[in-house]
Order: structure tokens, then C-alpha cells, then sequence
């Protein structure tokens, strides 16, 4: 089979063991040479602002339930890797984020031209402690940005929060069948209104770990994404909305890990619960964690178009 048109199948893959059983060794390839931007180019980056909405105070969510898998930064105590209107925190064990955190300013948007960004290891952690190019050589998974590369562009500093967004670090494996219509339009919808109504949210966003994700090249893939978006309503009122997005496939019943995915809006709470991050107040603004709350019966809506959504 030539390497161009090579797929990795699940006989590539395997599960992970439970924390409680020794894991296997797996083959890994050797690392690829990837560009690092050395750490003092990042000096003065400020990152996520919770103070960025409008009386609306939006802290990043705690790590305290996953602290021990918190990769540690030189010089901070809290895992925080700082960007350009963006942070971020890495698993040490995933060597992916646990999550993003991104202001976005609908009033201050500039359009970036996408060409010449070539992704890059972060130089204030070692380059074993990112999953880099290496993982997607030669097969059909996408360096999917977790900050939406178009969604911390805007104020005087687009072109350097553009070229930060790509960074391993801000990157997940994501299949070739990702439903990218149905998430990328979810994503549109939130820029796109920032835009039109020059508004500013604050959007959060990471990966499902899971001890039975298939892992290729010695990385445990997710097959679940999440996104929490913070903003304010019209009428003044702080609001949360949450969405996932799952693999919708039986992977011990097919031939192939590639398959359909299903978008979801669901609560903030189901969020934490699949992450075991913190979201502090911001759960109290989102209809879904309040009703669930209420009801203790699980609240999801299938979002297959922009319209399905509810805010």
C-alpha cells in the first residue's frame, strides 16, 4: 500500500489498560524535527483574561480533580501556558491539553490570511512532553487547532496571536471523519455573531480523556471533544452554553476507527464530569445544568445545524 494513501486501522491501535494495570509498552516512531519557538519569544504574552466580559468575571476552571496529571511550566505553580489572547493547560500524561481558554472580541476581529504557519513545539516545555509532527505523518489525521485559529485574531495583536494558535500545545488529533460541519459551524456561529453584534465571549475548549482510547503511535487518541462558551445576553444576563461531540461507531465492530460523530449541546456539569475540571459558578448560567439540577435526569439536545441551538 503506498504510505499516501496509508490509514491507521484498528489492528494499529490499541486500548488502554486501567490506571490499576501495568501498560503494555508501545512501539512510537521516533520524533520528527519540528520548529520550537524558543521560550523568551514568549515573553509578555498575558493569556486568558476572566476579566474580558463585560461584568461578567469568568475564572479558567480549576484542575484540582485532575492536578496530578497537570504538566508542570517553569516558573508557575498552575500548569499555565500563556498566548495571545489565549491559555492553556497540558496533560502530563496525555501530553494534550486539558484544556484551552480563549477571549474572543467581536468589535476588534481582524481577518488573519491563513499560509506560512508552520505548527511548532513550545519551547517552555521539552519537546517529550508535546505530542508534535510526528503523529501525523503519513496518515489522515488533521493537527486540529483547539483555539480556533480565527478566534483570538482581533486588536492590534492578531498576526501574533494567529501564528501562537499554532503550537502543538493547541493541538489535538482529530479523524478525517470529524464532523466538521456540524462543529466548525458551531464555531462559526459563535464568531460570527461576536462579529455582527461586536460582542466578546470567552470560549473553552479540550479534549475527553477516556482509559479505553485507542492509542497509535504511542498516543492515546480522544474520541470526544467538549466546548464551553461564556457571553452575555442582550438583556445584560451572563450566560454559559456547553457542546460535545462523540464517536459514534463501535470500534470492535468495524474495520476502521474513521466514522460518524455526533455533535451534542449539553451542560457545563457534563462537562466536568467527563473531565473532572471545575467551571465554578459558570455551571449556575447554563438552562442545561440548572434543569439537570432540578430534574436529576441528563439533559442533550443533537445539534445538526446551527438553529438546533439553544441559548
Amino acid at each position: 500500500m503506498p504510505i499516501s494513501s496509508y490509514r491507521p486501522r484498528l489492528r494499529d491501535l490499541r486500548p488502554l489498560v486501567p490506571a490499576s494495570l501495568p501498560a503494555p509498552s508501545a512501539p512510537t516512531l521516533a520524533p520528527a524535527l519540528a520548529r520550537t519557538t524558543p521560550a523568551s519569544d514568549f515573553a509578555g504574552r498575558a493569556g486568558y483574561d476572566p476579566a474580558h466580559l463585560p461584568d461578567f468575571a469568568v475564572a479558567l476552571p480549576s484542575t484540582a480533580g485532575v492536578r496530578s496529571d497537570v504538566r508542570a511550566v517553569p516558573g508557575r505553580d498552575d500548569g499555565r501556558l500563556d498566548y495571545t489572547h489565549f491559555s492553556l493547560v497540558l496533560s502530563a500524561s496525555r501530553r494534550l491539553a486539558l484544556f484551552t481558554a480563549a477571549n474572543l472580541d467581536g468589535a476588534q476581529s481582524v481577518s488573519v490570511p491563513r499560509g506560512g504557519d508552520p505548527w511548532a513545539l513550545d519551547g517552555r516545555l521539552p519537546a517529550a512532553a508535546q505530542v508534535g509532527k510526528e503523529l501525523y505523518a503519513d496518515n489522515d489525521f488533521d493537527r486540529g487547532h483547539l483555539v480556533r485559529r480565527e478566534d483570538p485574531n482581533w486588536g492590534a495583536d492578531a498576526a501574533t496571536a494567529n501564528r501562537d494558535t499554532f503550537h502543538f500545545t493547541n493541538c489535538a488529533p482529530q479523524l478525517s471523519a470529524y464532523n466538521q460541519q456540524t462543529w466548525l459551524g458551531l464555531e462559526d456561529l459563535v464568531l460570527g455573531n461576536t462579529r455582527r453584534q461586536h460582542e466578546r465571549a470567552s470560549v473553552f475548549t479540550g479534549p475527553v480523556f477516556r482509559a479505553d482510547d485507542p492509542v497509535y503511535r504511542g498516543v492515546a487518541i480522544p474520541l470526544a471533544y467538549w466546548k464551553v462558551i461564556a457571553f452575555v445576553h442582550d438583556d445584560g444576563t451572563p450566560s454559559a452554553t456547553a457542546y460535545m461531540i462523540d464517536h459514534d461507531v463501535d470500534l470492535g465492530r468495524v474495520e476502521l476507527i474513521f466514522g460518524l460523530y455526533k455533535t451534542y449541546q449539553r451542560s457545563v456539569a457534563a462537562v466536568e464530569r467527563a473531565t473532572g475540571l471545575d467551571f465554578g459558578a459558570l455551571a449556575l448560567r447554563d438552562g442545561f445544568s440548572n434543569e439537570e439540577a432540578a430534574t436529576g435526569a441528563r439533559v442533550e439536545r443533537v445539534i445538526r445545524v446551527a438553529a438546533d441551538v439553544l441559548v
